[in-house]
C-alpha cells in the first residue's frame, strides 16, 4: 500500500470519526437545542403576530446558543421558523386566534389570525379614569423605576384611577407585552370564576383524584395542592436549554399532560416546588369540567372585565398554557389587578365567590421554597410572626410576577395598583426597585 493511500485511509477515517462524533453530540443535546430553537419561534410568532413589533431577538435571552439561530417568519401563512445555523434542529411556531403554538401544524380547530388590530380598530374596553390632583411624588417614583434597565411600562392606578404611566420607546399603552408567570395570579382567579359560573363542575380546592391516569399515590394530590405549588410532583423551573420547564413549554404539543406525567418526589401537601407545570395541569382541569375550549379566559374573565387586549396563548393540544403565555398591555394587567383588590367584584357585580381572595392570600406552611405564598399569588407577610418579605412596602401587598421582571403589585390598604413590565433577565424584584416604587407611591398618596 503506497503511503498516499494510507494517508487518505487516515484522512477518510477522521472524517468518519468527526461526523459519527457530530451525529453523537447532535443525538445527545437534541432536547437542549429543540427547547433553544423552540423558544426562538414562539417568541418570533408572538411578537410578529402578536404586537407587530418587528425586534423579537430582542427578547430572546443571554445564552451561547442565540448567536448560532437563525428564524424565519412567513406572513403569508403565518408562521415563524428558527434552526440552527438554518440548518438543524428547526422548531416551527404557528399564529391563530389563540397566540402561538410550537408544533408541525396549526393546531387542529384553529385559524390563521394576526391578532395585531390598526390603531383605529382596537377597541376601547373599559377605560381607566384618569385621576386629578395627582401628587409630583407619583411622576418622579415612576421616573426613578423607569431608570432600572429593561424597564418597558409602568402603570400606577389609585381607587381604580389611573395615576400616571411610563413607557419606553416602542412601547406604548396599545402594545401587548408578556406576563410570564403572572399568568399564574390570573390562573387562580379563572378556578374562582369558573367555581362561580360552574357550580356542578366540581372544583373545591379539596377535591382530589384529578386526572383518570393518576392511580397511583398521585391520586391524592387535591386542587388546592396544585394551586399552592405543593403537589408533590418532580420538577426543576431553571431555564435552561432541557429542563422540564423549557421542555413543557418549547417542545411539548400539550404541556398538561407533560407536566401531570412527572413522577412524585414528595407526598402531596407537604413541600412546596415552584412549577409551571402544575399551573397547567389546572387550566386543563378548568378545560375538562367547564367544556369550555381555547377561548376560556375569554368567556370567564377578559370579557367581563374589559380586557380587550389580552390574548391567553393555546398550546398545540388546543389547551390554555396558564403557566406563561398570557400577553395585555399594563393597563390591562393594572385592570386585573384592580379586580383582585376589589374582591371580584365589577359594577356591583361579584364574579368570584365571596372570600376568594382572602383563600388565595392566605398562606398555608409547608416544606421547600420558604417565600410567603398563597394560592398562585405571592405575599409580602407569611401571617406567623416572621419579617415581611419586603419591609418598604406595606404588610398586605400581594404580588403576581412574572419571568424577566413582570410585576403586578396590589395593596389593598392604600387601594393601589402598580404594573411594572420589561426585560430583565435574573431581575429579581429587589433589583428592580420594586419595593421602594411601591413604597413611594404609597407613601405619595396616602
Amino acid at each position: 500500500m503506497t503511503r498516499r493511500r494510507k494517508a487518505l485511509i487516515a484522512v477518510v477515517a477522521v472524517l468518519v470519526l468527526l461526523i459519527a462524533a457530530v451525529v453523537a453530540l447532535g443525538t445527545w443535546y437534541r432536547p437542549m437545542l429543540l427547547t433553544g430553537t423552540g423558544y426562538a419561534a414562539h417568541n418570533a410568532c408572538a411578537i410578529h403576530f402578536l404586537t407587530g413589533r418587528d425586534d423579537p431577538e430582542t427578547d430572546l435571552p443571554p445564552n451561547p446558543l442565540v448567536p448560532l439561530l437563525r428564524t424565519e417568519i412567513d406572513d403569508s401563512e403565518g408562521w415563524a421558523r428558527s434552526s440552527v445555523l438554518g440548518v438543524a434542529f428547526a422548531q416551527q411556531a404557528w399564529v391563530s386566534e389563540y397566540g402561538c403554538a410550537v408544533g408541525d401544524s396549526r393546531a387542529a380547530g384553529s385559524e390563521y389570525s394576526s391578532l395585531v388590530r390598526p390603531a383605529e380598530d382596537r377597541p376601547e374596553g373599559v377605560r381607566l379614569p384618569q385621576a386629578t390632583g395627582v401628587p409630583a411624588e407619583v411622576g418622579a417614583a415612576l421616573d426613578r423605576a423607569a431608570g432600572v434597565e429593561g424597564t418597558r411600562g409602568l402603570v400606577a392606578v389609585h381607587r381604580g384611577e389611573l395615576l400616571d404611566e411610563w413607557y419606553a420607546d416602542g412601547f406604548g399603552p396599545d402594545t401587548r407585552q408578556l406576563g410570564w408567570s403572572m399568568a399564574k395570579s390570573v390562573a387562580a382567579t379563572l378556578v374562582g370564576r369558573a367555581q362561580q359560573e360552574f357550580p356542578d363542575a366540581d372544583l373545591d380546592p379539596a377535591v382530589t383524584d384529578l386526572r383518570p391516569e393518576w392511580t397511583d399515590e398521585r391520586a391524592q394530590i387535591s386542587l388546592d395542592d396544585l394551586l399552592r405549588m405543593t403537589s408533590g410532583l418532580e420538577w426543576d423551573e431553571d431555564y435552561d436549554l432541557g429542563t422540564p420547564i423549557t421542555q413543557m413549554l418549547f417542545a411539548e404539543p400539550d404541556m398538561a399532560a407533560f407536566a401531570a406525567a412527572q413522577p412524585l418526589a414528595h407526598e402531596p401537601g407537604t413541600f412546596r416546588q415552584y412549577s409551571s407545570g402544575t399551573t397547567n395541569v389546572v387550566c386543563d382541569l378548568l378545560h375538562e369540567r367547564t367544556g369550555l375550549g381555547p377561548d376560556m379566559a375569554d368567556q370567564l374573565l377578559f370579557g367581563p372585565l374589559g380586557m380587550t387586549s389580552a390574548v391567553l396563548e393555546a398550546d398545540a393540544s388546543g389547551r390554555s398554557v396558564c403557566s406563561s403565555y398570557l400577553w395585555a398591555t399594563p393597563r390591562d394587567w393594572a385592570r386585573f389587578g384592580q379586580f383582585t383588590l376589589d374582591d371580584g367584584e365589577v359594577d356591583g357585580r361579584r364574579l368570584l365567590p365571596a372570600g376568594w381572595m382572602e383563600y388565595a392570600r392566605t398562606v398555608v406552611p409547608a416544606g421547600g421554597e420558604p417565600e410567603p405564598y398563597g394560592a398562585q399569588w405571592w405575599l409580602n407577610d407569611a401571617r406567623d410572626g416572621s419579617p415581611l418579605r419586603l419591609p418598604g412596602m406595606p404588610a398586605d401587598a400581594y404580588w403576581a410576577s412574572g419571568h424577566d421582571g413582570q410585576y403586578i403589585v396590589v395593596v389593598p390598604s392604600a387601594d393601589l395598583v402598580v404594573v411594572r413590565t420589561g426585560f430583565t433577565p435574573s431581575g429579581t424584584i429587589y433589583e428592580l426597585g420594586i419595593e421602594d416604587l411601591v413604597g413611594d407611591l404609597t407613601r405619595a398618596v396616602s
